[in-house]
């Protein structure tokens, strides 16, 4: 009977799932951000590729 108490009372599964939850959180929003960021960068360089190909008359 106190090893099923026990076993009630036992919190440490409940946080390591609340951990992997939150580093998973944190991954999702990190890779959001990341691709975000990717998409402008990418935008600017071909901004400036245009500008560089017209500034030479090609």
């Amino acid at each position: 009977m106190t090893n099923i108490k026990r076993f009630f009372k036992d919190e440490s599964g409940a946080t390591a799932i609340e951990y992997g939850l939150l580093a998973a959180l944190i991954s999702i929003v990190a890779l959001t951000m990341m691709t975000d960021a990717g998409t402008a960068l990418n935008g600017i360089f071909t901004d400036v590729e245009s500008a560089l190909s017209g500034a030479d008359g090609a």
